[in-house]
């Protein structure tokens, strides 16, 4: 049919409804909205009056901690820290808002730049301990040994947690419709088990808003809703509800509870990898509200039975999926070993076939066919081969009903309805096929699926189907489904029947010449680095030869020379031909050939980076300076020491300064040999940069610059840092090795602990109160400490004394704003609002220098 302006209303019309966008909530509960910037309210639902006293519009603009109490706004910060990292919501109980002693519990949650803060009325209920309860629920599960009564058991304990009339497990099937599997109801009422329902029941936006909210509450579908003032924010946009408790219900949902008689509903997802398997749907036939708590409770044993049914399913899957492995591998093995002709896959047809629970297969290989058990014709197969060669059909393909995909398949659909399509070339030309028969099923519906519909009281809008009665549908052209874990074994024998049998395909050669080339190519560039590497000992021996004054000697500094080319090659190859660390390189020569000497070698400065062009000059430069050092400078005897200063200038190039201090006096050299060459020249000559060496009675001094094209800063490396050759002595101005949290509760301080890791703070601790801050402190001071100013009983204000006496910098974090009375030494301190973001946090940590400066009084 059609509406009034010629639209089709169909089952689909209800896909098309903006149920996130609603506008409104459900009365059991009010809702606020405020700004994550300034906590001021932006939109309030119009049924706060009844609870807070104060009209939605009067609201608007207002600061949140001039509407609730300070301890109300405080608990709310802090418990939404644990929800501002993931699309997730918050819980508070028992918190009081008002003055007047009003006790709500309260859901929070986030949608972009607003927090949005729901309250219902707290109901006192002593038998609710989430915890204990959800345990015993889940140890009575774990007692059940066939899934058909472990799916019954949680109906059971779901309606006794609950207190509604009919608790059913619905499960979705492969084409979105849903059977009821699971049942417990009441005494006296019809049952639903086994009844399935059409995929237009449950619209897929409503599907998407489960997958993201575990449970969803209806008390009362004759209740008004409350309208969110105002509707649409400055830009034109209403509010996101899609993390709402309270979000209004559809009016096309609203009217298909009715319907069926159903008063009130709740509904909690049951995912499996994260998407929807099914629901625990609840129905009463009265207005039914349940607490907060317990909600959460029957929330906690969703999530909990959802992890356990797929663990179970996922066992049943592994166990199946061993035994095809199993036979799989022999199969293998066997056919391996043979001659890779069409006529070997032929002989094993039938092992084959047991690997999956098919009646027929078919194999299609260099446009030969054979066909064994209930499957098409020849002639028929092989316009099946084309159709899926025209589809270019390269991965495993299944389908439960081949006449959908391909019309013809109708014909053979008595002996082969369903197919697993298995490629065994690339590109693909080749299959192997598997067959399933047809069966003919009836379908136990609630009301026909497919019953024509009209329009109704919405409007154009789809008015649900009235009738529930029993409806039977005989299914014809189907075969079973092919499961998800038939798919991977049909995979794994794919790759194993392509990599095995089918090794000389196209693809294989062509895999053969490519590798071939890369073979060639690596060849030719290793042919190209060992000439240079000849050539450059080469000219290491020549020049050695002219200063060494008997064979001994040349052995011992052309050994030296060389070695100091292999520690620069291992290096620069330790990282794939990459650019190695200047400062490995001098912790390298001076442990190498001074050994307890090497901490006389004192590196300032920041760690670069050398191109690996440049690496083998500057490391036989180095080289020289130690060994000259080592036979005639500063560490020649037992005081004498080097500094070596690195800075980047502001061209970028690299500027190495050497300067020797308390060794012998100084003689210029009376001849240049080999070595003073390669100090003096390399680097201007091979890398067109700067040399200059002085040789000062004091002490040797020289100066070198590497161009900007051949350096790069170290990753995470600080200025003024020193270092002595074998251990580091300097104090980093990036992230702290150390750092103290302080705060009593335990979600936010691992939610800071696993910020400060994600942005490199070393060693994170943690402590709950004043006593075991000051313990850590005493054991241990820490580089940086985040104190939340409010821990329950206590206040963080003698731990801030303690750090501030150790010099320690130090930040608050406090969800109470500019409420709390700072003692006057602590007042400019640093101080970072709840919930606090991973940007905020980072630049605390990072400015911890001037963080925390108590005035001195």
């Amino acid at each position: 049919m059609q509406t009034d302006n010629g639209a089709a209303v169909d089952l689909t019309n209800c896909d098309r409804e903006p149920i996130h966008l609603i506008g409104a909530v459900q009365s059991f509960g009010f809702l606020l909205a405020v700004s994550s910037t300034n906590w001021c309210v932006t939109r309030a639902s119009r049924n706060v009056v009844e609870w807070l006293g104060v009209e939605a519009t009067d609201l608007l603009g207002r600061p949140l901690d001039q509407i609730l109490t300070p301890d109300a706004v405080h608990a709310i910060r802090g418990q939404l820290q644990s929800a501002i990292m993931g699309d997730t919501v918050a819980r508070a109980f028992g918190v009081v808002l008002t003055g007047g002693g009003l006790r709500c519990d309260v859901a929070l949650h986030v949608v972009h730049d607003t927090v949005v803060i729901e309250g219902e009325p707290c109901v006192d209920d002593p038998a609710i301990n989430a915890g204990a309860m959800v345990r015993g629920m889940i140890a009575r599960l774990q007692q059940t040994s066939e899934l058909r009564t472990f799916y019954r058991v949680a109906a059971r304990e779901m309606r006794a947690i609950t207190g509604f009339d009919r608790v059913m497990i619905y499960r979705f099937d492969h084409d979105g419709s849903g059977e009821v599997i699971a049942e417990s109801a009441r005494a006296g009422l019809e049952s639903y088990l086994g009844l399935h329902y059409p995929a237009s029941d449950i619209p897929q936006q409503a599907r998407i808003l489960y997958e993201r909210n575990w449970l969803r509450i209806i008390p009362d579908v004759n209740a008004p809703p409350a309208a969110i003032e105002p509707q649409l924010d400055s830009d034109g946009n209403a509010l996101d509800l899609s993390m709402s408790i309270l979000r209004s219900v559809s009016p096309v949902h609203v009217e298909y509870l009715k319907n069926m008689g159903v008063a009130a509903s709740m509904s909690v997802s049951i995912l499996r990898q994260g998407k929807l398997w099914g629901l625990l749907a609840c129905h009463h036939y009265t207005p039914h509200h349940v607490s907060f708590a317990r909600r959460t409770a029957a929330e906690l044993f969703g999530q909990m039975f959802s992890l356990l049914m797929e663990s179970r399913e996922r066992d049943n899957e592994s166990a199946s999926e061993a035994r095809a492995q199993k036979l799989h591998h022999q199969l293998i093995t066997v056919m391996a070993a043979e001659a890779i002709q069409f006529e070997s896959i032929v002989t094993h047809l039938d092992d084959l076939a047991d690997l999956l629970a098919c009646d027929g297969i078919g194999i299609w290989i260099n446009d030969r066919a054979t066909l064994k058990g209930l499957a098409p014709d020849e002639a028929q197969f092989a316009k099946l081969i084309a159709f899926l060669a025209d589809r270019n059909i390269s991965e495993i393909f299944a389908r439960h009903d081949i006449g959908a995909e391909y019309p013809p398949g109708r014909a053979f659909a008595d002996r082969a309805a369903g197919m697993m399509v298995v490629p065994l070339s690339r590109p693909a030309r080749d299959y192997l096929v598997f067959f399933r028969r047809e069966i003919a099923r009836s379908v136990n519906w609630a009301g026909d699926p497919a019953k024509p519909v009209t329009s109704g009281p919405q409007g154009a809008r789809l008015t649900p189907r009235k009738s529930f009665e029993l409806w039977r549908e005989t299914v014809r052209g189907q075969s079973p489904p092919w499961l998800p874990v038939e798919c991977r074994i049909a995979e794994s024998l794919r790759v194993s029947l392509l990599e095995v049998i089918l090794r000389l395909s196209d693809l294989t050669e062509t895999e053969r010449r490519r590798a071939q080339e890369r073979q060639e190519l690596l060849i030719a560039e290793l042919n190209h680095r060992v000439r240079n590497i000849l050539g450059l000992i080469r000219g290491v021996i020549t020049q050695s030869k002219d200063s060494a004054t008997d064979v001994e000697s040349f052995t011992k500094v052309l050994g030296g020379r060389i070695h100091a080319l292999a520690m620069a090659h291992d290096q620069i190859t330790a990282d794939n031909w990459g650019p190695a660390s200047f400062r490995g390189l001098i912790n390298a020569e001076a442990g190498a050939y001074l050994a307890d000497k090497a901490d006389r070698v004192v590196i300032n400065g920041p760690d670069v980076l050398i191109e690996p062009q440049a690496f083998t000059t500057v490391a036989l430069v180095i080289h020289e300076m130690i060994t000259n050092s080592a036979k005639y400078g500063a560490l020649s005897d037992n005081r004498g020491r080097v500094e070596i200063a690195t800075a980047l200038d502001a061209l970028g190039r690299l500027t190495i300064d050497w300067a020797e201090h308390g060794g012998p006096a100084v003689k210029p050299p009376t001849r240049r040999g080999f070595g003073s060459t390669v100090i003096e020249r390399s680097i201007r000559h091979d890398l067109k940069g700067d040399a200059r060496v002085e040789f000062a009675v004091a002490g040797l001094r020289a100066s070198f610059t590497i161009p900007a094209a051949y350096v790069r800063a170290a990753r995470g490396e600080a200025e003024g840092g020193a270092e002595t050759a074998a251990v580091s002595s300097g104090d980093s101005v990036g992230m702290p090795k150390d750092v103290l949290v302080v705060e009593d509760n335990m979600i936010i301080a691992l939610d800071a602990e696993d910020i400060m890791r994600k942005f490199g703070v070393g060693t994170v601790r943690t402590a709950s109160g004043v006593a075991q801050a000051l313990r850590e402190i005493s054991d241990h001071p820490p580089e940086f400490a985040l104190l939340d100013v409010n821990l329950g009983a206590e206040t963080s204000f003698e731990i801030a004394k303690r750090l501030a006496e150790a010099g320690v910098p130090f930040v608050f974090a406090t969800g109470y704003g500019e409420q709390v009375a700072f003692p006057p030494e602590f007042s400019d301190v640093r101080k970072l609002r709840k919930p606090y973001s991973i940007d905020s946090l980072r630049e605390a940590v990072e400015r911890r220098t001037d963080a925390a400066e108590p005035n001195r009084c």
